[in-house]
This record gives C-alpha cells, sequence and structure tokens, in this order.
C-alpha cells in the first residue's frame, strides 16, 4: 500500500462518520446562503446576508413579544377532529395526529395573555408549523376565545398571521371562521378596545380576508407576502404582469393597507408604543 492509502483514506473516514450531525444548517430562501442554526436563532430567524425574514416558532414569538418573555397560556376549546371524515393522499384525522406530535400543539394557533409595554394584552398567534397555519374550526374558535378574553378583561388584542388560508379539509366550515372571527372582532371594537393586526410571512387566502385586515392598526414584518390568492393566479386571471414587489408589506403599506412596516427585532418596542398610545398611556421605554 502507498502512504495515500494508508494515512489519507482513514481520515476522510472519520471526518465524514456518520455521528455528525445534519441539522446543523438551514438554506436561505431568499439569497441562498447557508445559516448556521445556532446563529440564526440568536439572529431571530433572520438571514445575517440579506436580512429575509424566516418563520419563526410561535412560543419563540411570544417570547420576543411578551415582558421578560412571561405570559399565560389560554385553555382552548377541545373541537371535534375531522367533522366531514376528509381524506386526500391520507386521511385528515392522520395528518392531525402527525401535526400534533411534530409541534406539540392541538392546532395552528395559541392565545397567550401577559404584559407588553406593561399593559396587560392578549395575544393569539397563528402557527405556520401546523397544516400552513391554516384556518380550520379549531383556529376560528381561538380567535374568538381570544377576543372573549380580551372584553373579559378588558385588553387590548393583538393577532399575529403567518398562514396560507382557509383548511381545504373542513370544506364550508373552514369558511365559514372567516364571519365568525370576523363578528368577533366587532364585538371587541364596539366595546371599544384596540385591535392590532400583526402580518408576518405569509399572511394569505381567508385570513388576510377576514380578521388579518379588520386591525385599527396593521403591522407588518419586513418583505412578508399579503394578499389573497397568489402572484401567479392573478396574472392568469386578469392576463396582466403585476408591478415589482407586488403584495410585498411594504408595497401594501404605500398603497394605504398597512400602516408600519419593521424587521423583527424592534417589533415589540413598536407594538408597545402603539398599544400605550391607543390607550392614552405614557409611553414606558424603561421595560425595553
Amino acid at each position: 500500500m502507498n502512504w495515500i492509502a494508508d494515512f489519507v483514506r482513514p481520515k476522510i473516514k472519520r471526518t465524514t462518520s456518520k455521528e455528525i450531525a445534519d441539522n446543523l444548517w438551514t438554506k436561505c430562501p431568499e439569497c441562498g446562503q447557508m445559516l448556521f442554526n445556532k446563529e440564526l436563532e440568536k439572529d431571530f430567524f433572520i438571514c445575517s446576508f440579506c436580512g429575509h425574514h424566516l418563520k419563526l416558532p410561535v412560543i419563540t414569538r411570544l417570547d420576543m413579544l411578551f415582558d421578560n418573555a412571561k405570559y399565560k397560556l389560554l385553555t382552548l376549546p377541545k373541537l371535534q377532529d375531522d367533522p366531514l371524515s376528509f381524506k386526500d393522499s391520507k386521511k385528515y384525522s392522520d395528518r392531525l395526529r402527525a401535526y400534533r406530535r411534530l409541534t406539540k400543539n392541538d392546532d395552528a394557533i395559541v392565545v397567550a395573555y401577559g404584559e407588553i409595554g406593561t399593559i396587560k394584552t392578549v395575544v393569539a398567534a397563528l402557527d405556520f408549523s401546523f397544516m400552513g397555519g391554516s384556518m380550520g374550526m379549531a383556529v376560528g374558535e381561538g380567535i374568538v376565545k381570544a377576543a372573549e378574553f380580551a372584553i373579559k378583561t378588558s385588553s387590548p388584542l393583538v393577532i399575529i398571521s403567518a398562514s396560507g388560508g382557509a383548511r381545504m379539509q373542513e370544506g364550508i366550515l373552514s369558511l365559514m371562521q372567516m364571519a365568525r372571527t370576523t363578528a368577533a372582532i366587532n364585538t371587541l371594537k364596539e366595546r371599544g378596545l384596540p385591535y392590532i393586526s400583526i402580518m408576518t410571512n405569509p399572511t394569505t387566502g381567508g385570513v388576510s380576508a377576514s380578521f388579518a385586515m379588520l386591525g385599527d392598526i396593521h403591522i407588518a414584518e419586513k418583505g412578508c407576502i399579503i394578499g389573497f390568492a397568489g402572484v401567479r393566479v392573478i396574472e392568469q386571471t386578469i392576463r396582466e404582469t403585476l408591478p415589482e414587489g407586488f403584495q410585498r408589506a411594504e408595497y401594501l403599506q404605500e398603497h394605504g393597507m398597512v400602516d408600519i412596516v419593521t424587521d423583527r427585532i424592534n417589533l415589540r418596542k413598536k407594538l408597545a408604543k402603539v398599544l400605550q398610545l391607543l390607550l392614552n398611556k405614557k409611553f414606558n421605554n424603561s421595560s425595553f
């Protein structure tokens, strides 16, 4: 054997051991750069190369927003699974079980109560990792209960959207949630309580056509997609090429649909300031 066989090959084998983790890196969907996961978490899941905001775990988002990451998760009603006995490539009930194991949540919504900028606030956050944050009966019920709890405690309501729209596996029952959530938001407003809609990437379909666009103030994360139908569907329908950046947060701000576009790092501070202004309270900068 020559020296290459004696020395180089064993070293190569050791460096390609199966013990090396395969989940250390994430590819940025915008610029294609490989991002080290530990650094990505420290940067709040923002690409350090292009500034693209990657999807944020729902609990991490709540930790970021509430003062000192302290809040109480509200227990939501348990609804019937798979009311239509829906099946495509697999049973809907099987999909629900799989996503519950993956996310450790019952469905695509989490409702929490705590202080943001010292103001008691109810926050309902959609979890995109649970079936794309799609809105079914459980999400609709979660929004309704969040609004009811906000009324009960005389608190402002914040809803954080991250969704592909209505959940097709629940058919018309899913579409009905657009009316239910709209009615719940209107009841909240009749009581004179603020409602702030925070839109993240993506906010589309039935969610954008209901509660996401009913806020007293609309806040959007930098670069997020907001719209009803996709760009390709719209272009094929109207037979026109859409403008550059169409459906991005910045475009909607220019056209009056969004009030504030912010990066994720400054979201909590801006949200707290808006809450304190709406409630006519002095802005408390000491909590940041």
